[in-house]
């Protein structure tokens, strides 16, 4: 009677003993691909990630595009109606840094998620940025030539880089992108040093 007994209980313990291993097994299996699941995870998709940005930044960029353009469109207007070889360098060295600025301008806003081309469709330059030339000076610049021309080319351009200068200190001291900081200061060094000449140029 006794072995009768026996014999079922050791049968169920075994049974017991087998489905707590199996529970163990399956366990640890789910943990271990849980956790490689979870390294997954931790793996963002290519181009996901942004560099930090505020609407200062953006500002800074949509407004400098349109700036730098009517910078380049005063170089166009140089090459055509002056005749004095360093303001012709000069012109010319301004084409060569402001094209590429613009790029990168161009870069930094497609990057953020914003449209390039959304500031630049203006149909004057009378637009609530520091510098701008406005469109009457611009029909007088048209009109000149020889040293009347650059002595107004002159002044207007000196105008036109300071309020880049100023836009540019305005996103140093409140934005948070860093290409676009890098970029202001490499405005504010070359226009200031730019400003120096022009003014020296007046003079002479």
């Amino acid at each position: 009677m006794t072995t009768r007994i026996i014999r079922p209980l050791a049968l169920i313990a075994a049974l017991l003993a087998a489905l707590f291993l199996s529970a163990c097994t399956s366990t640890e299996q789910t943990e271990q691909q849980g956790d490689g699941h979870t390294d997954h995870s931790h793996t963002a998709p290519a181009g996901d990630a942004q560099a930090p940005h505020n609407a200062d930044d953006i500002t800074f960029a949509r407004d400098m595009m349109p700036h730098h353009q009517q910078a380049l469109q005063l170089v166009d207007l140089a090459r055509d109606r002056s005749t004095d070889p360093a303001l012709l360098e000069l012109a010319s060295g301004i084409a060569a840094a402001q094209g590429p600025e613009m790029e990168q301008l161009s870069g930094m806003l497609r990057s953020w998620g914003q449209d390039p081309e959304a500031g630049m469709d203006h149909s004057g330059h009378d637009m609530a940025m520091p510098g701008m030339v406005d469109d009457a000076t611009m029909k007088r610049l048209e009109s000149l030539n020889g040293r009347e021309f650059d002595t107004l080319w002159l002044e207007s351009m000196i105008s036109h880089h300071q309020g880049a200068v100023e836009m540019a200190k305005a996103e140093i001291a409140n934005g948070d992108n860093q290409e676009a900081k890098a970029l202001a200061q490499q405005i504010i060094d070359a226009q200031e040093a730019e400003i120096a000449q022009m003014k020296q140029m007046l003079e002479g």
